[in-house]
């Protein structure tokens, strides 16, 4: 027999009388070139019209070579989060989804964003808070970073330089992509790692055309629990932390409110490189209802790297997060889900309790719905694929969506798509 959805939505709420944090943040940008790009919602709702259903999201889009690719997703890449969510879930269930429909909606953002042929691309650093439930997700150089309310500090984003990842320089060259540094006259190799062509630094992005498919749109997620104590989050463009370590920037604000914080942190930056690039920080704090005006105190002692490890517990399941244990020891702060692959077909394939949220027939990517007949399966080429299909050989993708991901892999199936995307171009340096 069926439940009635006010029964069930009255169940949810049930479940969920828990005080949530007050969420508190400032922003502060300096401008060089008009590229950084914010985006602030703290009235987001799970369940419409259910105030109980509330999550807040914050992010940074730090564009280059030029504005469009930033501007378009600020505009439509959180909207594609919540279309490639199932409905009618349940907090738990719609906080395990998360990360799924992060990834399908970074790269629908840069499968469309390119479609309309512009150049530019943007890194991304986009911060979704659900009660003390903080998911990330990220591509590019712009990084967020969490400071527990003990003063511990917590990576939540990653960093897609190709200096900093020999793994993703491999899959650049395997795609068919040339990675390496700028040539001067005498043969003498300067600056950072660039993929060529197009020049770009960065391995990960949405947008970027002319570099070619194999930077990809493919984000990093973390998401992690706090403690009932609350946090810091510092979400902040390359023209900071070019600057500034994670420790300098929190402790040059410490004790400051969020605005007052992100005012200080910027001002720090400048003064130490100058205002060589957009400089852009945005500053949020979690926190207790008691605590909602966070009191200057002295800076905690550096705790060492084996209290790090022992306070970054991972919980024993990423399936699901028990609402009703929210209450978490206090000052632990506990990882749910972390996944950095660049594997499309990884990614999307999260096996059962979770793919079953979402719809069979329906493209993983771009939720556009699918006949049996025309579905391809995830993990493989359109030309190896059967007439039919069953349920049971998804997640599935339409064909341009299936497209898209083999001229990410640098597959041969798909060189009709990327043939647009080699000419190179100095002005997308990153």
């Amino acid at each position: 027999m069926a439940v009635p959805l006010a029964v069930l939505l009255k169940r949810e709420h049930t479940n969920e009388r828990i005080e949530k944090p007050d969420v508190l943040y400032g922003q502060a940008s300096h401008s060089k070139k008009g590229e950084d790009f914010t985006l602030f919602k703290t009235e987001c709702q799970r369940v419409p019209a259910d105030g109980s259903t509330t999550f807040s999201v914050f992010a940074l889009f730090d564009g280059h070579n030029g504005t469009e690719a930033a501007i378009y997703a600020k505009e439509h890449l959180l909207n594609n989060v919540l279309g490639a969510m199932p409905s009618d879930l349940s907090r738990d269930d719609w906080l395990a989804a998360l990360p799924r429909a992060l990834v399908a909606a970074f790269v629908k953002t840069d499968k469309d964003f390119q479609n309309q042929a512009h150049s530019s691309g943007t890194t991304v650093t986009m911060v979704i808070i659900d009660g003390w439930v903080v998911t990330v997700a990220s591509v590019g150089d712009s990084r967020c970073i969490l400071e527990s309310a003990e003063g511990s500090i917590y990576h939540l984003s990653a960093d897609h330089r190709l200096d900093a990842d020999e793994k993703e320089v491999e899959r650049i060259t395997a795609s068919g992509g040339e990675v390496g540094r700028l040539n001067v006259i005498g043969g003498a190799e300067i600056g950072p790692l660039r993929c060529w062509p197009g020049g770009l630094c960065l391995s990960r992005s949405i947008g970027d055309l002319d570099v070619g498919q194999f930077i990809v749109p493919v984000p990093y997620v973390k998401q992690v629990k706090l403690s009932n104590a609350g946090g810091r989050l510092v979400i902040a463009s390359d023209g900071v932390w070019d600057a500034l370590s994670f420790e300098s920037s929190l402790k040059c604000c410490h004790g400051l409110p969020a605005e007052l914080a992100a005012n200080q942190i910027v001002k720090e930056a400048v003064h130490v490189r100058g205002l060589k690039d957009d400089t852009t920080c945005i500053v949020v704090d979690i926190l207790p209802k008691e605590k909602a005006v966070p009191a200057p105190t002295p800076h905690p002692k550096k705790q060492g790297m084996g209290a790090l490890k022992n306070m970054f517990r991972r919980k024993p399941s990423v399936k699901s997060i028990n609402v009703k244990q929210e209450t978490s020891e206090p000052d632990v702060v506990e990882e749910i889900f972390e996944d950095g692959s660049a594997a499309l077909a990884h990614r999307l394939d999260t096996g059962n309790p979770i793919q079953n949220m979402f719809k069979i027939y329906a493209c993983a990517v771009c939720q556009v719905e699918i006949k049996p007949e025309e579905a391809i399966s995830l993990h493989s080429c359109p030309s190896q694929q059967r007439k039919f299909v069953s349920p049971w050989d998804g997640p599935f993708l339409c064909l341009s969506c299936q497209q898209k991901k083999e001229a990410m892999e640098g597959k041969s199936c798909s060189q009709d798509f990327s043939s647009s995307s080699k000419s190179a171009s100095s002005d997308s340096w990153e």
